[in-house]
């Protein structure tokens, strides 16, 4: 029976299907496995399904040939904490769980433009804190959402997700930036400038894959670019985005509020963004769902079972 580590504690419903296929160790820490835990999981276990932050980078596999660990089953669609390409170099698969996690992740880029866009953050501390005098016409104004112009960074499943719900739901006319044309089922327009589709859009989502040509993709030129009310909102990952670029933006006015669910260093956020009361902060929560993370488990588990079976691997990514 194969040997299989699962990084972090998981849902009890994964954790019984890898344990029905392999001997399972699952280590008892939520936070991200160190360089040492790596370099010993990569030598002691056939195969290990990693998380958000269990960074497999090139120098750590430079101490091995061909480790003993032959697959890393990421659960999670994004997978730029392994480095695939020396994993494939040393004879490791490298999967992930892309259909999974879709759905939840709009859902939560909906959650974060309605509170950016009306204010529910500041409203809700508000109440809380005592403060509220009650309702007067001119309190706590918002961007009005219905009818609004969605610029999606990043065409893929997510944010095809996140324009059907915006287009079909709220009456969004809808553009995006993306490598390539994309045949959707209701109107959208491509921008060949991301400055462009800052400077047309009132709501620009990030929802592009991270890598070495997305880093800091959206940077000051195209915050700048943005208009006034406008509302940025990141459900991708956090190094997409130039933070300290960001939070100038927000502090000068230059945009009207951004909508965060992942952030640069994460779990570090900065104190100058956590005070800023045009920014809503979720802990990342896009696949925070039961039945969402027992499905990303489930793919999880199968991408194993099919590489130890030696047929062709669902998700495999490089």
């Amino acid at each position: 029976m194969k040997r299989v580590l699962l990084s972090r504690p998981m849902p009890p419903a994964t954790i019984a299907a890898a344990e029905a296929l392999f001997d399972v160790e699952v280590r008892q820490n939520t936070q991200p496995m160190t360089a040492a835990e790596i370099r010993a999981g990569l030598a002691v276990y056939d195969g290990m399904m990693l998380t958000l932050g269990d960074s497999v980078t090139a120098e750590i596999l430079q101490d091995f040939g061909r480790p003993r660990c032959r697959i890393l089953a990421n659960f999670g669609v994004g997978y730029n904490h392994i480095d695939a390409v020396a994993c494939r170099a040393r004879g490791v698969t490298v999967s992930n769980t892309p259909g999974a996690v879709t759905d939840a992740t709009a859902d939560i880029a909906m959650t974060l433009i309605l509170m950016a866009c009306r204010r529910a953050g500041e409203g809700e501390r508000l109440v809380r804190s005592g403060g509220w005098q009650g309702w007067h016409p001119t309190q706590m104004l918002g961007l009005h959402v219905t009818g609004r112009k969605l610029g999606v960074i990043g065409m893929g499943r997510i944010g095809q997700a996140v324009a059907r719900r915006c287009h079909f739901g709220f009456g969004m006319e809808v553009g995006y930036f993306n490598r390539s044309e994309k045949a959707l089922d209701h109107p959208a327009t491509r921008f060949d400038h991301l400055t462009d589709l800052a400077g047309w859009a009132d709501i620009l989502v990030v929802a592009a894959p991270a890598t070495p040509e997305t880093h800091h993709l959206v940077g000051a030129d195209v915050l700048a670019a943005m208009r006034s009310h406008s509302v940025l909102v990141n459900i991708a990952r956090g190094d997409i985005v130039d933070e300290a670029a960001l939070i100038a933006a927000l502090q000068s006015g230059r945009i009207g509020a951004a909508g965060l669910d992942v952030y640069e260093h994460e779990p570090e956020v900065p104190e100058a963004l956590i005070v800023q009361e045009n920014a809503v902060l979720l802990p990342h929560l896009g696949t925070a769902a039961l039945d969402v993370r027992e499905n990303m488990g489930a793919m999880a588990v199968e991408n194993l079972r099919a590489y130890f079976a030696g047929e062709e691997v669902p998700n495999r990514v490089n």
